[in-house]
């Protein structure tokens, strides 16, 4: 009996000091990142048979298990991970917001002073002084277009280096992980089945850290190892193996950072940068697709509306010297990208054709093999709208054309058209030389002295058309009583009579026309109108205007554009547009932030439920040291016990 009773004190001595030790682990790791309490799972020992009936025999240890949830875990890891998602791209919109409602030295004050500079040389259109502060201020919004450009292009580049270094921390954690799945699978076999806790709970910490750069899935395979996924399921770790992630430019487009999967046999695989979500990394991609780019479409097609409408109306003007006004702005081209992993080489090229019709997006042209014929198909990245399906170039849709320049296509070739990437880069004066704006109207009318009427001819205005074929000399109209037409027309030119209520008549050329107070005239892209009431035999002249010193007409046109709905087919203004992407950028930061801050109060909640199922509370565990070392006493009590019982036995027999 004392010999039971010594073993039975001895094991729960042993079990004291386990839970003791346990309690002491738990006490040292409380501030240990990802760390798990431990639990010593005590057991009976058992029950001896006896004539008197069953005998207990002490307790053992079963196992020291961690206080964890894998569910909560789980959705603590994926709450982390959208936190971070959205923590990391507020911080990249909010520096694109910074930048583009600067109310002071941002876009729209330039805008409004190069505008009114223009209505400055309308107004004294003689004065040096006037046109040199409307090429000054014309060279300072076209220097704004290429520093606005230029931080968004140093934005893409810190966004690539960032994702550089996201890939480089992806691929230690992955093989970690891998490394953690091998020997937590070795110690386990060795130990029995025993679990190593803190092994255990290294790998989750891993998996949580890794969670924060990219969005993961986890799967526990039947033996303990896990296999960690990511994207669309694309393999990162499977058991003892680990993936390697590399970053470089992508297929289609070298000025972004792409990433790519090196699969276990080498193969290389590009991952859509949709699919990678959750993590710094996702809310990097996010950023860059949603914000980045669309941002610098915005600002490079805004600069191409303003250039491609200022140098139409310019190139209607004539200046001091009497020569038709030139491009007043450079005009960007836009930009077609061929995949590099192309097998035919077709090269394509595209112009602007409508810049009223340009759009922020950017567009895929894929060719495809229908029934033996090359087909052109043409996808809007925005909104993934097809433009269309197109068996041969030239191929044209939202202002742009494109058309192939050398090469031929193979079928699966892809390549991405950037209509308005460069607009902001590519901006720049070519007016210099002040005498060189051509504030003027290239045509000049006038009343004939001498005539009888009231009759009074109106300034011209000209149309796209007349820089082509300008006139070739005065016309002069003469005003006859008894037929009430006007005759002089050129013998070359139709004439268009548009009445005020819009009715619009044709007359062949060389034809006398009716008259009509009011009415618009219009011929070989001139349009001229007359008021009163001429007398027979009056004279009217349109003739070139050789020297445009006092007459900014073709200025207070090229002012008014500022007002004139020419962006997004006709439905907004050059400040409007801009305003609409400020807005636009400053709700989706606002957005982002609320989202970002209801995210992070979830992403407490699930952790708070987590730490108070894993977590160490420093007074437990003190009451349970002390819980302990009293069994440990107690224990020790009863070998001691048995200790004396065994030499009164030993006494009796001597």
């Amino acid at each position: 009996m004392s010999g039971s009773l010594f073993l039975t004190g001895l094991s729960g001595l042993s079990v004291a000091r386990t839970a003791l030790v346990t309690t002491a682990h738990n006490t040292a790791n409380v501030y240990t990142p990802g760390y798990s309490r431990q639990v010593a799972e005590i057991a009976s020992a058992g029950a001896i048979s006896s004539g008197s009936g069953f005998i207990g025999s002490g307790a053992n240890v079963s196992t020291v298990s961690r206080s964890y949830d894998r569910y909560l875990t789980a959705q603590l890891a994926a709450a982390q991970s959208a936190s971070a998602a959205l923590s990391t791209n507020s911080t990249q919109i909010n520096r694109v917001d910074t930048l583009l409602a600067d109310k002071t030295s941002g876009l729209t004050p330039l805008m409004q002073s190069f505008f009114a500079s223009m209505q400055g040389v309308a107004d004294t259109p003689a004065d040096p002084a006037a046109r040199q502060q409307l090429i000054s201020s014309a060279q300072s919004l076209s220097s704004k277009f290429r520093s606005t450009d230029q931080y968004l292009s140093d934005l893409n580049s810190s966004i690539n280096d960032q994702i550089g270094g996201s890939v480089d921390q992806i691929n230690t954690y992955s093989s970690k992980i891998a490394s953690l799945n091998k020997q937590i699978s070795m110690l386990s076999d060795m130990a029995g089945g025993q679990p190593p806790n803190d092994l255990l709970d290294q790998r989750d910490q891993l998996v949580s850290q890794l969670g924060q750069i990219v969005d993961v899935k986890v799967l526990q395979q039947d033996n303990g190892k896990y296999n960690v996924f990511i994207a669309t399921g694309q393999s990162l770790v499977v058991g003892d193996q680990a993936a390697k992630m590399v970053a470089g430019p992508s297929a289609a487009d070298p000025t972004r950072e792409a990433l790519s999967l090196v699969g276990y046999a080498g193969n290389t695989s590009e991952i859509s940068d949709e699919t990678i979500t959750g993590g710094s990394l996702g809310g990097l991609m996010a950023f860059r697709s949603q914000t980045l780019i669309p941002t610098q479409n915005a600002i490079g097609r805004l600069a191409m509306s303003i250039s491609d409408a200022v140098n139409a109306q310019h190139k209607l003007g004539v200046d001091l010297n009497g020569a038709l006004g030139q491009d007043f702005f450079t005009q960007a081209t836009p930009g077609v990208l061929s995949n590099a992993g192309n097998t035919g080489n077709l090269v394509l090229g595209a112009t602007l054709t409508d810049a009223s019709q340009l759009t922020i997006s950017d567009y895929s042209v894929e060719v495809r093999d229908v029934a033996g014929t090359l087909n052109y198909s043409v996808t809007r990245l925005s909104d993934k709208q097809s433009m269309g399906s197109f068996t041969s170039l030239p191929i044209s849709f939202d202002g742009v054309t494109v058309a192939a320049t050398s090469g031929t296509a193979q079928a699966g070739d892809t390549f991405l058209v950037q209509p308005t990437r460069t607009g902001a880069r590519d901006l720049d004066v070519l007016v210099r030389d002040p005498a060189k704006v051509a504030a003027a109207s290239p045509l000049s009318t006038g009343n004939t002295v001498g005539n009888q009427g009231s009759g009074a001819i109106g300034s011209a205005s000209v149309d796209a058309s007349y820089p082509a074929s300008p006139l070739a000399a005065t016309v002069t109209l003469g005003y006859d009583a008894a037929s009430q037409t006007l005759s002089g027309f050129p013998a070359a030119s139709p004439v268009t009579v548009t009445l005020a209520d819009g009715t619009a008549t044709t007359y062949a050329a060389g034809a006398a026309v009716p008259y009509t107070a009011g009415a618009a005239m219009s011929f070989g892209g001139i349009s001229v109108s007359m008021t009163g009431a001429p007398a027979h035999g009056d004279t009217f002249t349109v003739g070139k205007n050789v020297s445009g010193v006092s007459d900014g007409s073709n200025a207070l046109q090229l002012g008014a554009l500022q007002r004139k709905a020419t962006m997004g087919n006709g439905t907004t203004t050059f400040n409007g547009a801009y305003a609409q992407l400020v807005s636009e950028v400053g709700n989706r930061a606002m957005e982002i932030q609320v989202a970002g801050a209801t995210q992070d109060s979830v992403t407490s909640q699930i952790k708070a439920s987590q730490q108070s199922i894993s977590g160490v509370n420093q007074d437990e565990e003190t009451a349970n040291l002390l819980m302990y070392q009293q069994m440990y006493q107690a224990n020790a009590k009863v070998i001691q016990t048995a200790s004396t019982m065994f030499d009164a036995i030993l006494g009796i027999s001597a």
